[in-house]
């Protein structure tokens, strides 16, 4: 094969196995593209070669010497393989320690010249020593040759079993010599207004930089072009929506101030100001696409409620969606509390349950199917439910809005299903999606920026603010004292745990060529992680046998959640164990400790939405962070949850200490918003956002329908494929 092509599938590609295919596919690697598009996450600079003589403990570097010596032995007590070679130059000697790596004695044979690149260490009989350090052989102590795994900045891959870096490397040096000219889909000017990189030049460089400033700049360009293609898609997004049409309401100020008497609580002044921004928006005859961001307890759901009552009144239906059963059934009984004289009927769809209130206390149970009708027959005006209300038998007759809660918790092909059986087929309807998880502002103008921002950033009147405290873990038994003393006085608890119970990853480290250290890490990051059923067996039978401990956690059934989330309402439960499904919405007014184990494995977000369960009623509350990491950088992150003024604050610290991948505690967290990787990673600097959405702007004010710039389009089109922005 002559010349290789992006498309050109990798089984067609000389030198790569049948087996090593296989374990590729586990990336999702399967053409020269993939490949090639499959990133460096970190990189060593090994590009200076160091005479043994110079090299300092606890060094990174490449030393290149001749092999005087290579052993193999077998421990008795592991059965592992350790190969041990002595390598030397004109200056001296260096031990090098490989593990379960029988294939080297073939390979490293006395005699040859060898780099050898990783951290210098200290032999426990004196002398220096490198673990399980790169080895590239060379021809010559003079030639430098074609080197990709040491003497140079190295690439380290995400990696599996059976697939390390070195294997990448290999695979990637030949078919960046070999491909073709890769199409630009950026525009010239672009490139030279915001100084990025050429496609052909960032490619080789993101792979085999000569210094670490190469890696940066074509990392930059990667980066570039993600942001720009999802602000074109933004952007084109909302100037599509601009040309829809959907329901104008015509409501008067009169009937938002009789709705507003009804409640027992006046609104906070930026709850007014979101409710108004709302209204203005349904008043207009294109869709509303609009993002609702509030801190915890702050009072989103009564504004969304609010805005559904509006087109209630002008008949039109609203569509409430929660990413849970609990969540759901909470906003169904939060309505009826405020609005028991509600008759134009409303609904509770989930997979477990269908429920109608027609007002002054008259609820129904219901079939799924009678539920599903009314739906269709426009009897009920407002339903509130889960993923039920996008299934395909659910047809609403007179759909105007979509309210999503928590709406990054849906991918964005839930959130479209809402949209398909809305009824009036020549209209679209109004979206008012929620998120009480605080997001940086980087963060929404890159993911979220094709709606418009609401935010309320205050709390409640009277709210007292929450005790945070973190616990020493030989101060827990005082910890538990004081849970004690809260429940003689009425009030309930919350115990979060980070896993339901032990996995077989520490195992499937045990048969993984590691070194001890390694190992060790290992296990006492996470076999020591507190599982709720170990967590809840203990609570409740030896440390407080005497009180009500009931376990909540995901993959309990729907009916068993809603059982033990109506107990502890209703105060049949002191104390609830429980995993992250009780992070969003959950309001439980009389609970007033949040204790949270191994705090230092979730993400500041989420520790503040877990704190949020807490001080929603007239009681003082607590936080207590428990952790069993003694790392300075541990704790000065659990403490700037206790320093933070409000959420939105907390997010910036977060998304700078941590990186949007892990923004909700979980790499997964933002996976369903369908933004690259590479985007999602230079979220953190902000002029590259703004500069890729202003270069976007400026794009399409020029040729909105980019007729000049075909090549952008077809881009843009398979990337709107990659990310699902319907």
């Amino acid at each position: 094969m002559d010349e290789i092509k992006l498309e050109t599938p990798l089984e067609k590609i000389k030198g790569i196995g049948p087996k090593f295919l296989v374990k590729l596919k586990h990336f999702n690697i399967a053409t020269v593209k993939d490949l090639l598009w499959h990133f460096p996450n970190r990189y060593e600079d090994f590009s200076n070669i160091f005479k043994i003589v110079d090299l300092q403990i606890n060094q990174h570097a490449t030393v290149r010497g001749e092999i005087q010596s290579i052993k193999m032995r077998r421990t008795w007590k592991r059965k592992m393989f350790i190969i041990e070679a002595l390598i030397s130059d004109d200056t001296g000697s260096i031990r090098a320690i490989w593990f379960n790596q029988k294939f080297l004695i073939m390979m490293l044979k006395k005699g040859k010249m060898v780099n050898l690149a990783g951290k210098v260490a200290e032999a426990p009989k004196g002398g220096l020593i490198m673990n399980h350090p790169i080895h590239e052989i060379i021809t010559s102590s003079k030639e430098n040759g074609d080197l990709r795994h040491t003497g140079r900045v190295v690439p380290i891959y995400p990696e599996t079993k059976g697939i390390t870096s070195k294997g990448i490397r290999y695979l990637l040096k030949p078919l960046l010599d070999k491909i073709g000219k890769i199409e630009e889909s950026l525009p010239e000017e672009i490139l030279k207004k915001y100084g990025v990189l050429g496609i052909d030049k960032a490619i080789k460089l993101v792979h085999f930089p000569e210094k670490i400033d190469d890696a940066i700049l074509a990392k930059k360009r990667f980066a570039f072009e993600d942001l720009f293609f999802l602000s074109l898609a933004n952007i084109r997004q909302r100037i599509k929506l601009d040309k829809e049409k959907a329901y104008s309401s015509d409501f008067e100020l009169d009937d938002i101030k009789e709705l507003l008497a009804k409640l027992p609580f006046e609104l906070t002044f930026s709850q007014k100001k979101s409710l108004w921004e709302i209204l203005q928006d349904i008043k207009k005859s294109h869709p509303m696409n609009r993002l609702l961001q509030g801190d915890v307890g702050s009072g989103k759901t009564i504004v969304a409620v609010l805005t559904a009552l509006v087109l209630a009144k002008d008949g039109k239906q609203s569509a409430f969606m929660a990413p849970t059963e609990v969540l759901a059934r909470q906003h169904f009984e939060t309505f009826k509390k405020f609005f028991a004289d509600f008759d134009k009927g409303a609904g509770l769809m989930t997979g477990s349950m269908a429920k109608v209130f027609y007002g002054d206390g008259l609820e129904n149970d219901f079939k799924k199917n009678d539920l599903t009708k009314k739906v269709g027959n426009n009897e009920i005006k407002i339903v509130f439910g889960t993923h039920a209300l996008i299934q395909k038998y659910v047809k609403f007759s007179d759909l105007a809005l979509v309210i999503i809660d928590e709406q990054h918790r849906f991918g964005v092909r839930q959130r479209a299903e809402l949209f398909k059986n809305h009824g009036a087929k020549e209209m679209l309807p109004h979206l008012l999606s929620m998120s009480a998880t605080p997001i940086p502002r980087t963060l929404t103008l890159a993911v979220f920026g094709d709606l418009d921002l609401s935010i309320i950033d205050e709390l409640p009147k009277n709210r007292k603010a929450i005790i945070t405290k973190i616990v020493d873990p030989k101060n827990r038994d005082k910890a538990y004292a004081f849970i004690r003393g809260q429940v003689k006085k009425g009030r309930q608890v919350f115990v979060i745990c980070p896993r339901i119970e032990p996995t077989s990853e520490s195992q499937e480290i045990e048969n993984q060529n590691t070194t001890e250290s390694i190992k060790k890490s290992f296990f006492h990051n996470w076999d020591n992680v507190k599982m709720v059923k170990e967590e809840y067996e203990k609570l409740s039978k030896k440390v407080f046998p005497d009180l009500r401990v009931l376990m909540l956690h995901g993959k309990m059934k729907a009916k068993e959640k809603n059982e033990t989330m109506t107990r502890f309402n209703n105060r049949e439960t002191d104390i609830l164990v429980s995993t992250s499904v009780i992070e969003v919405g959950v309001d439980v007014p009389n609970a007033t400790i949040m204790m949270i184990e191994d705090a230092d494995k979730f993400g500041l977000a989420q520790l503040y939405q877990f704190r949020g369960r807490v001080g929603r009623g007239e009681h003082q509350s607590f936080c207590f962070l428990l952790t069993e990491s003694s790392s300075k950088i541990t704790h000065e992150r659990l403490k700037s949850l206790i320093d933070a003024k409000n959420g939105f604050e907390l997010a910036e610290k977060d998304l700078a200490i941590r990186g949007p991948g892990e923004f909700l505690g979980t790499s997964a967290g933002w996976a369903q918003t369908g933004v690259p990787d590479m985007a999602m990673k230079a979220i953190k600097n902000p002029t590259l956002v703004k500069d890729s959405r202003k270069a976007a702007e400026e794009l399409l004010s020029n040729d909105s329908e980019l007729e000049r710039y075909p090549i952008v389009r077809k881009r843009l089109e398979s990337f709107q494929e990659e990310i699902h922005l319907e």
